[in-house]
């Protein structure tokens, strides 16, 4: 637990990941297209993954991965970034963040 808080308190927004999964690649482009560049941290390739994963589910995220953090703040999985992108929650949020990442 004490490393994904480390982690997901390092920059503005953080986005913790696997190599290979398609949620998690729409994400960051959703991030990215909104003019956000988080950090990306892909937990498949760190040694403590199963860890990481389970940390993150204790933390309240319906899954593992992805798992974004704005301002420390775990904000959720896929699901949950979406909803507050679609009714315009999103960006409010992200504001300060805008020049940090």
């Amino acid at each position: 637990m004490e490393k994904v808080m480390r982690l997901a308190t390092e920059k503005g927004v953080v986005i913790f990941t696997k190599s290979s999964c398609c949620l998690c690649y729409a994400v960051n482009v959703l991030f990215k297209e909104i003019g956000i560049i988080p950090a990306v941290y892909e937990i498949d390739k760190d040694p403590e993954c199963r860890e990481m994963e389970k940390a993150i589910t204790r933390l309240g995220c319906a899954a593992p991965v992805p798992a974004v953090f704005i301002g420390g703040k775990l904000v959720g999985s896929t699901n949950e970034v979406m909803s507050l992108h679609l009714s315009g929650s999103l960006i409010p949020l992200l504001q300060p963040y805008q020049s940090l990442c």
